[in-house]
């Protein structure tokens, strides 16, 4: 009779992990790491900040934007999930730095910075599609896949330069819209004192 090594579930282990190290260049999610830490300004979020001086200190920009922008890609548009997610999953843990943001402040972070966080996520999804890195997520507007594939319809001129860019809004908008609205559709019973939102939202 064949014998085995045994093995129990049943137990915990301490693991070190480098979080850089899960951001292997060529993915879609290093690429969405080193276009938001070195090569895209952020300065236009920090006028919306009140804490130069008193305050507690503020989830920096570019952790929000890299959770945000790859939970999408996920096809998860909750700030809920988005909360998990840094809890549970290591790409996540390894974009935040093993932050935790809270649902919240994910929320509020996408409705008081809608239009600038559009206009960045364009740039991203931009240079990701150009390096072929959006084909294996999930970034779906009205139920289809956005292919990456190198096809006639996504190479060229400026005029289909043009028509990559509005279809790329149109995906961001998407999203945007979707995570709002799921937000707001759990708010009431437990955001007490948060704003409505942007109401350029509202269909």
């Amino acid at each position: 009779m064949p014998r085995f090594k045994a093995y129990n579930y049943d137990q915990n282990a301490m693991v070190v992990i480098n979080y850089q190290d899960q951001l292997q260049p060529g993915t879609f999610e290093h690429a969405v790491h080193y276009l938001i830490e070195h090569k895209l300004d952020l300065s236009v979020f920090h006028p919306k900040y009140r804490n130069g001086a008193t305050g507690r200190l503020a989830y920096d920009p570019a952790i929000l934007l890299k959770i945000i922008l790859f939970a999408y890609s996920q096809g998860i548009t909750s700030s809920r999930e988005m909360q998990w997610s840094c809890e549970t999953n290591i790409i996540f843990k390894a974009l935040s730095c093993d932050t935790v943001p809270h649902f919240t402040t994910l929320a509020s972070f996408v409705s008081r910075h809608a239009d600038e966080i559009e206009a960045l996520f364009e740039q991203v999804l931009l240079v990701c599609h150009e390096q072929g890195l959006l084909g294996n997520e999930l970034f779906a507007i009205d139920g289809c896949k956005m292919s990456s594939d190198a096809s006639k319809e996504w190479s060229g001129t400026f005029k289909e330069l043009d028509e990559k860019r509005e279809k790329l809004r149109g995906l961001i908008r998407h999203h945007l819209l979707e995570h709002y609205a799921r937000d707001e559709a759990r708010r009431k019973p437990i955001w007490i004192g948060i704003s409505d939102g942007p109401r350029r939202f509202s269909r």
